[in-house]
């Protein structure tokens, strides 16, 4: 069993399994609570983002076959924004995607960025407790139903934080998330 990583972009063959998954997950967790579905949010981004100079688009691969993955693209000039952490069915509870997480942090380090911002679904608390135990500021009201917001952010200093350094935890949507998805439904 070798285990290593590959540099690659989404339309990498190898990564088409691990995508076509969390595509499925997406649908399987939230069908079209947000007014769309998967695929959509899937293809939103060009792959051209996921690659340097500004990102970078990771799999994590087992004797070959891609088992987890990740990527970031351009936020701002010094913040990277991480997209798709993901770890294949087969391969869970094995930290892997922890794994994919601190090598992304690194090659974020690399190519010149200073912050990482990132979102996660509200029904994917396996995600949300990933980045708190990554050291990951929530910038949400943890005390609040998770589904007001429907995406959850958080941050983290990869040099560490500025001094004096407070996470802005924003408010929820007025009347929630759905009220938000309603609202854009009606002017559609």
């Amino acid at each position: 069993m070798t285990d290593s990583f590959l540099y690659t972009t989404p339309l990498d063959p190898v990564a088409r399994p691990l995508i076509e998954q969390l595509t499925l997950e997406y649908d399987r967790r939230y069908g079209d609570f947000f007014g769309e579905p998967a695929d959509k949010e899937m293809n939103r981004y060009p792959p051209e983002l996921f690659a340097p100079p500004d990102g970078s688009f990771l799999l994590l691969l087992r004797d070959g076959v891609a088992i987890a993955g990740g990527a970031f693209k351009r936020y701002d000039d010094t913040t990277a924004e991480v997209k798709r952490v993901w770890t294949d069915a087969g391969h869970r509870r094995q930290g892997l995607a922890r794994i994919v997480l601190v090598e992304l942090e690194a090659q974020a380090r690399r190519q010149g960025y200073r912050r990482f911002y990132l979102t996660t679904g509200f029904r994917q608390p396996e995600a949300a407790a990933l980045y708190l135990a990554s050291g990951y500021a929530p910038l949400y009201d943890q005390s609040l139903d998770p589904e007001l917001y429907g995406a959850l952010a958080f941050e983290k200093f990869l040099f560490g934080p500025p001094p004096g350094y407070v996470p802005l935890v924003q408010p929820p949507p007025e009347g929630g998330w759905r009220a938000v998805i309603a609202a854009r439904q009606k002017h559609s």
